[in-house]
């Protein structure tokens, strides 16, 4: 396989993994309330896919590094499949807590395989010296991409269908688990595995908590990953103060709920199209920087002071209120996916393949935790003090975080990365 084989394929499966995401994203929540369920018990479906995907993020990123990623990439879309398709059809408050557990499992299989794969493709092919940052950057512009269009989509989607053929804000959902199902043939065709031992159940349950340990304590000793975890942190902070606080600011300027619902879907696809723009830049903000470090520190500048916009104009309204958040978020999710890109970049290459999957699962985990803290403080900050100080307290805490990138620890390789293997309980 060559490189850019290799790349041709991620690219399409990073499209195919996100697409059915974007496509339930508009009409999930509306499909829930109009089978009768209430705002708590929709909350409740939330915190469990939420739980599931937290309590498995790190056991499946050890099973991935053990037994391929192929695999655990294919059990992903196949949990998809089943979640989306009930989804469609599910009526009762169990049957979408079933879609919540099988739809949590699915995120926590994919949370890093398909990157994995490529790294370890192009380690492969190009050695362990290959520039990893235009593919990971072109992968990061089409998972945006396939949100931007999926989101799009699967707002257009209930509109056109026709009522007496199936419930219309069941489609997009019906439509996903179609694309989760196309994601599930091209991983089993198109992502070879490169020859593995033998393993048996024993040597699995032995492999995958030595490997999450020795993720652990990569990421806690090694002073780069340490700062990388750390950004991941502040990263979560930031997101979780946009993602919660921007819905309620934009019904706020659009007049109702309704209008509001409206004008968040365009913002957020707005957002999405700037975050594969970005993605795309990484490689070129790192060129102009001088170095990956110091293109992250552009990025995580560029987002902070986007946040700091949003806070600055919050008490505008009308026209003004909501070009200003649309031109704030569109730049803040530029800046933060060259961070991220470069973050990955650099991650990967401090890591070998045996523990590859597991730091990136490590790194999701400390996304995740971010997001927890800003739930528990932010919220309150806002309901307290308004979200202009929500919202400083987070463009603060993305400033601070670009000096994680200053200076970063120098990475040296004493050898190539060793091919996948199986880790035996002795190791």
């Amino acid at each position: 396989m060559t490189a850019r084989s290799a790349l041709r394929r991620y690219l399409l499966v990073c499209f195919l993994t996100w697409l059915p995401l974007g496509l339930m994203m508009s009409s999930q929540v509306l499909l829930m309330t109009e089978r009768g369920l209430g705002l708590p018990e929709i909350g409740l479906a939330v915190t469990v896919f939420s739980v599931v995907t937290v309590s498995l993020e790190l056991p499946t990123g050890g099973l991935a590094d053990v037994v391929g990623r192929r695999g655990v990439l294919a059990a992903s879309a196949a949990f998809l499949t089943a979640g989306l398709a009930l989804m469609s059809v599910a009526t009762t408050l169990w049957a979408f807590l079933v879609v919540s557990v099988l739809k949590g499992v699915a995120r926590a299989l994919s949370s890093g395989p398909a990157t994995s794969w490529y790294v370890d493709t192009l380690h492969r092919v190009e050695g362990r010296d290959a520039d990893l940052k235009p593919g990971l950057a072109r992968g990061g512009a089409m998972e945006s991409a396939a949100l931007c269009v999926g989101v799009l989509a699967g707002g257009v989607l209930p509109t056109v269908v026709p009522p007496g053929l199936m419930f219309p804000l069941a489609a997009p959902s019906l439509v996903a688990a179609v694309a989760a199902a196309l994601l599930l043939a091209v991983v089993l065709v198109a992502l070879p595995e490169p020859p593995r031992e033998r393993t048996s159940p024993v040597s699995v349950l032995r492999g995958v908590p030595a490997t999450i340990a020795g993720g652990l304590r990569m990421a806690a000793r090694g002073a780069l990953l340490r700062r990388l975890m750390l950004a991941a942190v502040c990263s979560g902070v930031m997101l979780t103060a946009i993602e919660l606080l921007t819905p309620g600011r934009l019904a706020e300027l659009a007049g109702s709920a309704e209008e509001g619902s409206f004008a968040y879907a365009v913002v957020a696809a707005l957002g999405f199209a700037g975050s594969a723009a970005g993605s795309a830049l990484a490689p070129r903000a790192a060129r102009m920087a001088g170095s990956s470090a110091r293109g992250a520190i552009v990025g995580a500048v560029v987002c902070g002071l986007s946040v700091a916009t949003l806070a600055a104009t919050s008490d505008l309204g009308g026209t003004a209120g909501l070009v200003s958040a649309a031109v704030a978020y569109v730049v803040l999710f530029a800046g933060l996916a060259v961070t991220s890109v470069l973050s990955l970049e650099l991650t990967h290459n401090a890591v070998t393949a045996a523990e590859r999957t597991t730091l990136t699962s490590i790194s999701s985990l400390s996304l995740q935790s971010g997001g927890v803290a800003a739930n528990l403080t932010l919220g309150a900050l806002a309901a307290q003090a308004g979200l202009a100080a929500a919202w400083t307290v987070a463009a603060a805490i993305t400033l601070v975080s670009a000096l994680l990138f200053v200076r970063l620890p120098v990475l040296t390789r004493s050898s190539p990365a060793p091919a996948p293997q199986v880790r035996s309980g002795s190791d």
